[in-house]
């Protein structure tokens, strides 16, 4: 388990291809990986890798296979690219952002990037099957990193966060421009709020579901949105 709070910044040192595999070495700022052991975890923008190997008191190998290449950021990583990175939680530590397993659900694309004065807002493109699960007020993951979302736009299919000087410090977010991939992990106990009110509904409307939602799709109402404010 990881608790969002970002904790370092590193770089791409070397890249290995081989069939459906690549390994990776990752170079860690002083003490990072002081005291870590083969088989650790760690998350890798957001991605849970495990360490295969260490080359010096900097430097951890990590191997990627195809799928998860395939589904998030990792795959499109260069010699030096740089990541947020997070060990995994030990027991009782503080959550300062909101627990999260480093499975990536779906690859985001930056829309827009803002700068008001002493802010940075990231304006982010969502696939609309991920919309539902995102919500004003809410968590979400962004390249491991646990921040809010202002604001959401269902219907467009977008949301917003706003990032503090000290996120932008302490992350890679400040080198993010539009069209920059981004990898999210949606907060659990919203995606398992959703899904039981959608099967809720489909068992008991069955075949008018489809036209309900329309209905409401007219007035600018989103069905799921509505059935879990409701219910908070």
């Amino acid at each position: 388990m990881f608790t969002g709070i970002v904790q370092a910044v590193a770089t791409v040192v070397a890249l290995t291809d081989r069939p459906g595999l690549r390994s990776f070495t990752l170079e860690f700022p002083p003490g990072f990986i002081d005291g870590q052991e083969i088989g650790a975890s760690v998350a890798c923008d957001g991605v849970c890798l495990t360490v295969t190997a260490h080359d010096g008191p900097q430097r951890a190998l990590f191997d990627v296979m195809q799928q998860s290449l395939n589904l998030t950021t990792l795959g499109a990583l260069q010699v030096g690219s740089r990541l947020n990175v997070e060990r995994a939680a030990r027991d009782g530590v503080e959550i300062g952002g909101h627990p999260l397993s480093g499975h990536v659900d779906f690859q985001a694309t930056v829309l827009e990037v803002r700068q008001p004065e002493n802010n940075h807002v990231l304006r982010i493109g969502v696939p609309a099957p991920w919309m539902r699960y995102v919500f004003a007020k809410g968590y979400i993951a962004i390249n491991g990193a646990s921040l809010t979302v202002a604001e959401a736009d269902r219907r467009a299919g977008w949301f917003e966060v706003w990032l503090i000087p000290e996120t932008l410090r302490q992350t890679t977010f400040g080198a993010q421009a539009a069209g920059a991939a981004l990898n999210v992990e949606i907060e659990r106990s919203t995606q398992v709020m959703v899904d039981t009110v959608r099967e809720t509904l489909e068992e008991r409307l069955g075949p008018l579901l489809p036209a309900l939602e329309r209905l409401l799709a007219r007035d600018g109402v989103d069905l799921a949105g509505l059935s879990v404010n409701s219910a908070t």
